[in-house]
């Protein structure tokens, strides 16, 4: 599909600017370098990437977790952001196809009787999740008996479940992997509750920029450079997605 540039540029960025919303909350997507404070990851590099193509300026703000993201929108503080496909955020919110698959898994103590993930759907389980995660929206959706304990954050969520004695903890896999090999006593389970997937989003009603981002990831999908943005972070666990349709 052809675009008028200047029609893209207008729908897309029409404070002059390319306003991106970097989630920090999944370390899958986006890093920050504690010394420097720089951001890095495939959600940078796609960011990048775009404003670079639109012949741009790129204003870069980041978030602690995926809530606050969405929380935002009603302010009008960003023009395109990187979240997790879900219908709560699909109501006001035109996502792209996804570019990235992830897991959505338990972290549990070593002791826990628990060993699949769908075990956790019971009366009495309590379970830690970060506030308005993918996963928090996922899990408000499917669970019919276990209770949920909503943390500030996805980071926070591990230590809620650890301070209150929970049952598990809700997360992106590779990062509760990660803590897991911190700390003794506590282990991952290995099967998932969902994939989540990963998408470019820009405000519900924009059109013309929701059609160019489709089109803009697939290109990124097809040119490898979803792929090698996501090697280059280290996090090569996540799938990369097919195209999606334009």
């Amino acid at each position: 599909m052809e675009f008028d540039l200047a029609a893209v540029r207008k729908d897309i960025a029409p404070y002059g600017e390319l306003r991106v919303a970097i989630n920090l909350g999944n370390p899958v997507l986006a890093q920050r370098d504690e010394s420097t404070g720089a951001l890095s990851g495939v959600s940078v590099a796609l960011a990048t990437a775009l404003a670079h193509e639109l012949d741009i300026d790129l204003c870069m703000t980041a978030y602690d977790a995926a809530g606050k993201v969405f929380a935002t929108l009603e302010e009008q503080a960003w023009d395109l952001a990187f979240l997790a496909i879900e219908p709560v955020r699909a109501e006001k919110i035109a996502f792209s196809s996804p570019y990235l698959c992830i897991d959505g898994t338990y972290l549990v103590k070593n002791e826990s009787p628990f060993h699949r993930a769908a075990a956790l759907d019971a009366l009495g389980c309590r379970i830690a999740v970060g506030k308005g995660a993918a996963y928090d929206l996922f899990l408000s959706r499917t669970l019919n008996n276990a209770e949920l304990v909503r943390a500030p954050t996805s980071a926070s969520a591990v230590h809620t479940f650890l301070d209150l004695g929970l049952d598990a903890a809700a997360g992106v896999r590779q990062p509760l992997e990660r803590f897991a090999r911190t700390i003794s006593g506590v282990r991952v389970l290995n099967d998932n509750f969902t994939e989540i997937r990963q998408a470019m989003a820009v405000p519900k009603g924009r059109k013309t920029a929701a059609g160019y981002v489709q089109g803009f990831i697939n290109r990124c999908l097809r040119s490898g450079l979803v792929a090698s943005a996501l090697d280059a972070s280290g996090e090569r666990d996540a799938r990369v997605a097919q195209p999606g349709s334009e």
